[in-house]
């Protein structure tokens, strides 16, 4: 999720903790330690300070780990708020596993997802059925927040806030599954071997992208009407000599860890140096991919002479970033 909403949900657990008879909840030092761990997590975006291919291959990483959910947050949390708070360090450390745990989960989510489960699995749990910033998840804490603030209990407002939210979560996992049939519908003669189908910031647009044993069907649904924009021919793996000379590429290794599904495309840009690009397909917006990754290669070696991926939403920007990697 976005910083406002976790920094939101932060709030509300500071009003679940007046059923801690333990602690004052509403002292600065409180309030600091849960909002703080409910945005610890995202510390590894400091990352993009290193470069793109770093920051996209560990984001939502090791920070959003088992170890570190358990055990590496919580504790150093509850060290620093009985330090220099004098908060009880029990108590602390549990308040902010909650934080930081409700942090994870939430993030399981959408369709950037986390790598929760290592370091017994590195694969990314991406449920994507609620959007990173989901307005109506913001609207829902401002009013908790609203009716806190003219008298009534936070702890109260706190589990009907949640068992609102589980509501709206069933509602959109369900909604997902009857635009996952519709999508089907559309493409009645197709061998469809997957179906991606990912919300945005608008509640009833979702991004479609169909694969079939032939092609990729990539599109949008508007109020549970499907339209289909792009087809492309499914083309064999990149392999020879093109494959070997970019197969160990920082940014070609970032994209291909990330990303799940995406075609690629080849073309000579001079008579000494050919491009590779490859394209992320779950990302279409006003007819463009932003999310790539770009090499450029030597045609008479195939060194790779500059690479970059990220997000680039024209291509002017996109030869200004390959000319500064």
């Amino acid at each position: 999720m976005d910083t406002l909403t976790h920094t939101l949900m932060g709030g509300s657990i500071v009003g679940l903790a007046h059923i801690d008879p333990a602690i004052d909840p509403m002292t600065a030092g409180f309030i600091t330690t849960v909002v703080g761990a409910s945005l610890i997590p995202d510390l590894d975006t400091i990352l993009k300070l290193k470069n793109n291919a770093v920051y996209i291959k560990n984001h939502r990483g090791i920070t959003h780990s088992l170890p570190f959910t358990i055990i590496t947050w919580p504790l150093l949390l509850a060290v620093l708020s009985s330090t220099f708070f004098d908060l009880p360090f029990v108590n602390m450390y549990l308040w902010s596993l909650f934080a930081v745990s409700l942090h994870v989960f939430s993030d399981i989510f959408n369709a950037y997802g986390t790598q929760a489960l290592r370091p017994f699995n590195h694969t990314w749990l991406q449920l994507g059925f609620i959007n990173t910033i989901d307005i109506p998840m913001i609207v829902m804490h401002l009013i908790y927040f609203a009716l806190w603030y003219i008298g009534f209990n936070p702890v109260m407002l706190f589990i009907v806030l949640y068992a609102v939210m589980a509501l709206y979560y069933i509602g959109r996992y369900l909604y997902k599954r009857y635009l996952i049939n519709k999508i089907k519908e559309r493409l009645p003669d197709e061998n469809i071997t997957r179906v991606l189908c990912l919300p945005t910031l608008h509640f009833n647009q979702w991004r479609v992208v169909a694969v079939t044993e032939q092609a990729y069907y990539v599109g949008r649904t508007f109020k549970g009407q499907v339209v289909f924009y792009d087809r492309f021919e499914k083309i064999g793996p990149l392999e020879g000599e093109l494959f070997e000379a970019v197969k160990d590429d920082k940014n070609f290794k970032a994209f291909t860890f990330f990303s799940s599904i995406y075609r690629y495309e080849i073309k000579d840009i001079s008579h000494n140096t050919v491009e590779v690009r490859y394209i992320d397909l779950r990302y279409l917006k006003d007819g463009h991919y932003p999310f790539v990754c770009i090499m450029l290669l030597d045609k008479d070696d195939y060194d790779v002479q500059s690479s970059y991926t990220g997000w680039v939403y024209s291509e002017t920007k996109l030869q200004q970033k390959l000319a500064s990697n």
